[in-house]
C-alpha cells in the first residue's frame, strides 16, 4: 500500500477533456484522484484509520453548525471542484498534492450554478475549507496547496490542522498565515458567524 501520492505524467497528446476526466473518475471510484493545471493526475492513498476518525469529528461540528445557520451548504472529502486555474480537487483526499477535507459554500453562491455544474466537478472555490494534516503528510504541500485556495475567487477563511504539532495555520486572501499553538478552539470568524471547532475532538 503507497503512502504518498502517485503523480501520474501524461502526454499533451492524451490530454483528458474536462468531461473524459469527470467519466476518467466516475468509474474509478474506488481511487481518490486529482488534476492539476498542468494535467497531472494525482492518486492518494486511503486515509488512515484515525485520521478518518479525526475528518468525522470535524465535519461533524461543521455539519451541526451550519444546520442551524442555513446560509450554505457542506461538503465532505470526496467532492470534487474545479479551481480557476483548471486544476480540480477533490476536497478531503486528492489534490495536485493535497485537499481539505471539509468545505462550505455560502448558499447564493451554490445556487448560482446551475443543475448541471453541481451535479459535476462544481467551477467554484468554497468559501472556507479545512485540512487536517495526518501524521505522515508533508507539511510544505499543505502549505502550497493552501495558498494555491487562497488565489482563488471566493474563499475567505482556510485552516490547516498539524496535528503531529497541535499547531493551526489560519489563512485569509491577502495576508500571511497565523499559527495558532495548541489552541483549545479555533473560530469561524465572520465567515462562519457562531461556529467554533473544538479541537478536543480533533487532535
Amino acid at each position: 500500500m503507497f503512502s504518498s501520492p502517485l503523480v501520474v505524467q501524461i502526454p499533451p497528446s492524451m490530454q483528458m477533456t474536462d468531461e473524459q476526466f469527470f467519466d476518467f473518475c466516475q468509474v474509478n471510484r474506488e481511487l481518490r484522484i486529482e488534476r492539476n493545471q498542468f494535467g497531472e493526475i494525482s492518486i492518494m492513498p486511503p486515509t488512515a484509520s484515525e485520521t478518518g476518525n479525526r475528518n468525522f469529528n470535524l465535519a461533524g461540528q461543521l455539519y451541526v453548525w451550519a444546520g442551524k445557520d442555513g446560509t450554505g451548504v457542506c461538503f465532505d472529502s470526496s467532492t470534487g471542484f474545479k479551481l480557476s486555474t483548471g486544476a480540480e480537487r477533490c476536497l478531503t483526499t486528492s489534490h495536485s498534492v493535497s485537499t481539505p477535507d471539509v468545505s462550505w459554500i455560502k448558499l447564493e453562491r451554490w445556487n448560482a450554478l446551475s443543475p448541471e455544474q453541481q451535479q459535476r466537478f462544481a467551477p467554484i472555490c468554497p468559501n472556507f475549507i479545512v485540512e487536517l494534516r495526518s501524521l505522515s503528510d508533508n507539511l510544505k504541500p499543505l502549505k502550497e496547496k493552501m495558498a494555491e485556495y487562497m488565489r482563488e475567487p471566493g474563499v475567505q477563511l482556510g485552516l490547516l490542522i498539524d496535528r503531529k504539532h497541535r499547531r493551526v495555520y489560519i489563512y485569509r486572501p491577502g495576508v500571511p498565515e497565523e499559527c495558532l499553538e495548541n489552541p483549545a478552539t479555533v473560530s469561524g470568524e465572520s465567515v462562519l458567524p457562531g461556529f467554533i471547532l473544538n479541537m478536543s475532538k480533533i487532535w
